[in-house]
């Protein structure tokens, strides 16, 4: 691709970072309960039968489970009765054909009619609820970024309480909440086949990124046919890294509404806070995932703003702020807050 083609597509794709003022604002509500035959086990993939199909202005309540067994919750101190029922049926039922190759319990797919790929989904987060009164948060060997430090496994069970909405790490030690799912994608490419559920990338997925809570919006390019949304791995809180591999992982239930853009490109996930806009990216090599966010971040500049390049690329370094996502999925990922509150409109 030449540089004039690929500067086209990038700022293409900036020119859909924020909601649309048109957007629907209205549709019918849905319920997606989790059961064996509504979760996909540990994969993203294009092929995968829906689970629910909506419209475009559709709002769908979604109940998701966190990502550990029944027997692994008991055995580091979960009271079997507060072991969700859900769970049991899902891990008695899903089976091992259905699973992986990742490890996530995600609710979907979630087609939405009319979706094609070089479309956008907006998804606006409108609530997250949490499902159980306590997280856990858990490391092992070979996982994480002080595996060497640490070559043991251990899962720490972490109260929360939902009226005050915090965490009891420990005594004297107190953790505000503010929940999101850890993974929220659409299918990748018909070419990805069963994409592993572990490393984010263009198709959004585990992106650990703690900014997306309720009242966000998420924009995600379209790859195939009905999008085919699906979330999980929620979180009650968590650190910008994810160090140790996991967060408060817990179960939550989502409110979200879906709006389809026609013809409306982007090159990869892209969010919007009440306060911020928000451009990712996803590599390996966290340098790279920088250089990717950074760009990302440049053509919205370029795009939505009217700044030249070379002003868009001073503005992220004097009033943006480049975060680490997380270091923990193998795609690492980088994230550029840009506040809303240096423009004038």
């Amino acid at each position: 691709m030449s540089k004039r083609m690929k500067f086209k597509t990038m700022a293409l794709a900036a020119a859909f970072f924020t909601t649309s003022a048109n957007a629907e604002n209205s549709g019918q509500t849905f319920s997606l309960k989790v059961t064996p035959s509504t979760v996909a086990w540990g994969n993203y993939d294009a092929a995968a039968k829906p689970a629910l199909t909506i419209k475009s202005g559709d709002t769908v309540v979604v109940d998701t489970l966190l990502t550990n067994n029944p027997t692994g919750l008991e055995r580091s101190g979960v009271a079997p009765e507060q072991v969700e029922a859900a769970l049991r049926d899902v891990y008695a039922n899903v089976p091992a054909s259905a699973r992986g190759p990742g490890g996530h319990i995600l609710t979907g797919p979630i087609a939405i009619e009319g979706a094609e790929p070089g479309d956008t989904l907006e998804i606006r987060i409108v609530k997250i609820d949490l499902a159980i009164p306590y997280a856990y948060n858990g490391f092992r060997y070979g996982a994480g970024i002080l595996t060497d430090d640490f070559p043991y496994a251990r899962t720490k069970i972490i109260p929360l309480d939902r009226a005050k909405m915090v965490a009891h790490f420990a005594p004297g030690i107190t953790i505000p909440l503010h929940p999101f799912f850890g993974s929220m994608g659409v299918a990748p490419p018909p070419a990805f086949g069963r994409y592993d559920s572990t490393p984010p990338t263009i198709h959004g997925g585990n992106m650990d990124n703690k900014e997306l809570v309720a009242g966000t919006t998420l924009f995600l390019p379209v790859h195939a046919k009905g999008a085919l949304f699906e979330v999980g791995d929620g979180h009650a809180g968590q650190g910008n890294g994810e160090v140790d591999v996991t967060a408060l992982e817990t179960s939550l239930t989502g409110t979200f509404q879906f709006v389809l853009h026609k013809g409306e490109t982007l090159s990869g996930p892209r969010a919007e806070t009440p306060t911020h806009y928000i451009a990712m990216g996803f590599d390996d090599d966290l340098s790279i995932a920088a250089n990717k966010a950074v760009r990302e971040m440049v053509a919205f500049l370029v795009a939505k703003k009217g700044l030249s390049r070379d002003d868009a690329y001073m503005l992220v370094s004097v009033a943006g702020d480049v975060d680490v996502t997380e270091v923990v999925d193998r795609n690492k990922g980088v994230h550029v807050m840009m506040p809303k509150a240096i423009f004038a409109k």
